[in-house]
């Protein structure tokens, strides 16, 4: 695990009105140790003596440890502990409403919200449990902290999304999405009109259950379908790559199982094989990068999507090059800074995250471009209208070069509108 020794999170979910413990989940550090609920009432004490001064208590830092506190629906409380020195008010905030959502993926608002038997919402959140310890694992990936859904890029894909455009569409599907390696290949239109979180979320869900032939799972989406459940299928065509539709009562498993997959995908079964054996690329073909770049996130904000990577063609893990593990961290760390302080952000209303830097409060235009300076390595980030593109480069690549370096670099990654 890619985990700093000695780090922990401890995740606590409480009613919001009475204070009752729901469940407490834990990894890293005494991960084994439940908190005593002495800990537990005082930290749950603490910001309901704030709220009844009207007072918000959002979060708090001790020597080790960095603290949390939201509230949803006033009726679920989350309080997340973290002693990752990297851990942020940002990455937190994000840790919790991924969790939350997770809650509603798997039980739906009404429960969580109006439960009146606190025993059974106990044992009913147990469902949960697998995908919010996904959530608490260390950081392998961007999707959990940017909410947007990481692609992949392989010369087949547009032989792949023109069957699973028809597969979805005799499945009475709209929303229709083909992954490999846990990463989108392609998907249908409607599939990209999903919320961001939810279309994150769904394709985490599959990245945590263990490996299946297919299923059929109950969902509710989050944002537009919260009390509803929509029908969850997944169909594992070959090792490592799936096709997944989120549909309605009809057609049955069974049906898609026999009839519908074999129709459509099985002439493709070499296409799919080598697509699944292919190393994951996350960059369009025919694209090389500057030497120098380390790590790269493309962020499309208009359909909420990205391109993620830590390890570019060309580049070594070894020798005086930061390791993989450094490489993430440093991109995930950049992300959280430039998007919690100086680009623009889908901020939710009410949110009451304090400056960290006094000058800020003194910008009199939008900031477009941020950069760091590191012993270890430097970082870049460009904002534009429709995309978002962080760096993380090496430390001998000139600081007066890097504007023009990522200018290029995006350049080229979007030039071509329909790849991304």
């Amino acid at each position: 695990m890619w985990e700093e020794a000695g780090s922990s999170v401890t995740l606590l979910c409480l009613t919001a009105s009475s204070g009752v413990p729901l469940y407490c989940r834990s990894r890293g550090g005494s991960a084994k140790q439940q908190l005593p609920f002495s800990v537990i009432g005082s930290l749950n004490g603490v910001h309901m003596f704030g709220s009844n001064l009207d007072v918000l208590l959002t979060a708090t830092c001790t020597e080790n440890t960095h603290v949390m506190w939201k509230v949803f629906h006033d009726s679920i409380t989350l309080i997340v502990l973290s002693s990752d020195e990297n851990a942020t008010d940002f990455s937190l905030g994000r840790l919790l409403d991924n969790i939350f959502n997770a809650m509603v993926l798997v039980l739906g608002l009404e429960e969580l919200i109006n439960a009146r038997n606190i025993e059974r919402l106990k044992k009913d959140l147990k469902a949960c449990y697998k995908l919010i310890d996904s959530f608490l694992e260390p950081g392998k990936c961007s999707a959990d902290l940017t909410q947007c859904v990481e692609c992949a890029v392989m010369p087949s894909r547009a032989i792949l999304q023109e069957c699973l455009e028809a597969f979805a569409s005799a499945a009475e599907s709209r929303f229709g999405s083909l992954l490999v390696g846990g990463r989108v290949l392609c998907a249908t239109e409607q599939w990209w009109q999903l919320a961001a979180q939810e279309a994150m979320l769904l394709v985490w869900l599959v990245r945590s259950l263990p490996p299946h032939t297919s299923r059929d799972l109950p969902v509710y989406l989050p944002h537009g379908s919260p009390t509803v459940p929509h029908r969850f299928l997944t169909f594992q065509l070959v090792p490592d790559l799936e096709v997944v539709l989120l549909c309605g009562p009809n057609p049955s498993l069974q049906c898609l199982t026999d009839e519908l997959v074999q129709q459509f995908w099985q002439p493709l079964l070499d296409l799919l094989k080598a697509s699944a054996r292919a190393a994951l690329q996350c960059l369009p073909p025919g694209i090389s990068l500057a030497p120098g770049i380390l790590g790269l996130l493309l962020i499309n904000q208009d359909q909420r999507k990205s391109l993620f990577t830590v390890q570019p063609p060309g580049t070594s893990t070894e020798g005086s090059e930061m390791p993989l593990k450094d490489r993430l961290c440093a991109l995930r760390s950049f992300y959280a800074l430039v998007i919690s302080l100086y680009f623009p952000c889908e901020k939710p209303e009410g949110s009451t995250v304090p400056l960290q830097e006094e000058f800020q409060a003194g910008f009199s235009h939008c900031p477009r471009h941020c950069y760091v300076v590191c012993t270890t390595h430097k970082a870049y980030a460009i904002h534009r209208r429709q995309h978002q593109l962080f760096l993380v480069l090496k430390p001998d690549v000139p600081t007066f070069a890097l504007r023009s370096l990522a200018t290029r670099t995006l350049q080229a990654l979007t030039a071509d509108d329909s790849a991304f």
